[in-house]
């Protein structure tokens, strides 16, 4: 699993227009889904005393992200039960902190040591209510990007905080693994994504410019790490994965930059197109990715692909789970939706009385999480505070 981050930040920015609506003015009403198909319940969690929060992850009956604290005087990661309606501190390692992934009895995140110090990863577990600095390789830093099953991976600085390697963490037995690089101890790299046993990330590579990297993937079981090459061309990333399908940007042999799937287990690599050269996301034969401005999705069964929502202003979205995709859709604003992949169907999520929301994740039930707008004090805004949300589907009749 991936963890993303850039839908919500702009959000919360509070940077956004009076008056326009999604897909340029689009009539919301298209937000709400016709009878016989689904249609979303938003609920506000609050915050932890402050005046905003936003919710980043989910999974079951846990929501989990950062708030402000009484008074605005510091952000704190939280855990919301959405059974018991309660939001839980999480507290920090010194400084401010922030929850990006959720997954069984673990909430991982980061939180900088002190107002001024470097970040640190965090587990806490949600029944022992024990926050754990996961520590780093050596360096000052680490930064967390994805999680699943036990393993928490990211990027850690080493000794001297010059090179950076990824790193996996076992959440059971408390120990971090350097992974290392394609170049050797000193070369850099980075993870993005892990499922099972398999890390994905780039690397730099032996004897090349540091700027020339290739996507990788490292087996934990074997602790091998694997050039996945590129499709011709001279670098790739890797970016997520899904079982065995690993997909992220490459340079093809005519120096052309496009999205790619790879099957680790066949070897079969597929050019997704110039549709999908950034931010690509994979669940089972779903990809989907984005060209700056308009989000697509690829069956790799089938090879269709398709663009979701309106093709109006920009979509981007953060995660797909089997068919559900959630995002967001800047037109010029954002607006929170979710979409299906096998029908194209594209919903826009309601926000708490302001104009604008912004969705992260959705869970094995389709409640989708992120963060939304309260109505403003002020009517020459279009905006109150932000406060982290959950979309509760129901079917209609």
């Amino acid at each position: 699993m991936r963890m993303r981050s850039r839908a919500w930040i702009l959000v919360g920015a509070g940077l956004l227009a009076v008056g326009a609506g999604p897909a340029h003015g689009a009539d919301t009403s298209s937000a709400v889904p016709a009878a016989g198909s689904v249609q979303y319940t938003v609920q506000d969690l609050g915050t932890l005393g402050g005046t905003r929060s936003k919710a980043t992850a989910i999974d079951g009956n846990t929501v989990v992200g950062s708030s402000l604290t009484s008074g605005d005087a510091a952000e704190h990661a939280f855990a919301y039960d959405l059974r018991r309606r309660t939001m839980a501190d999480l507290g920090t390692l010194g400084g401010s902190s922030r929850a990006t992934g959720v997954e069984g009895g673990y909430v991982v995140g980061e939180s900088d040591l002190s107002a001024d110090g470097p970040t640190h990863g965090f587990a806490y577990h949600l029944r022992t209510r024990r926050l754990v600095d996961i520590g780093t390789l050596g360096g000052s830093t680490t930064n967390i990007t994805g999680f699943d099953g036990d393993t928490v991976v990211g990027t850690s600085s080493l000794s001297g905080d010059v090179v950076t390697h990824a790193f996996a963490y076992s959440l059971r037995t408390r120990t971090m693994t350097d992974l290392g690089s394609l170049a050797g101890p000193s070369g850099n790299s980075t993870a993005a994504a892990v499922s099972g046993a398999i890390v994905v990330g780039s690397s730099s590579l032996p004897d090349t410019p540091a700027s020339t990297k290739h996507g990788f993937a490292y087996d934990l079981r074997t602790r091998t790490m694997t050039d996945l090459g590129t499709l011709g061309g001279s670098s790739s990333t890797a970016n997520d994965i899904s079982g065995s399908i690993v997909v992220g940007q490459s340079r093809t042999a005519g120096n052309r930059l496009t999205g790619y799937a790879y099957d680790l287990r066949t070897g079969i690599r597929t050019d997704l197109g110039s549709r999908f050269l950034t931010a690509q996301l994979v669940s089972g034969n779903t990809v989907v990715g984005g060209d700056g401005l308009l989000a697509s999705s690829f069956d790799l069964t089938t090879h269709k692909s398709a663009v979701i929502g309106s093709g109006r202003g920009v979509t981007e979205v953060e995660q797909v789970a089997g068919n559900l995709m959630v995002g967001n859709n800047f037109a010029p604003n954002s607006f929170a939706f979710v979409s299906r992949a096998d029908d194209g169907d594209f919903t826009y999520l309601v926000s708490l009385g302001g104009l604008n929301s912004s969705a992260t994740q959705v869970n094995s039930h389709g409640v989708v999480a992120g963060s939304a707008a309260l109505p403003p004090a002020d009517p020459s805004t279009a905006n109150g505070p932000f406060h982290a949300t959950v979309w509760v589907p129901h079917t209609v009749a």
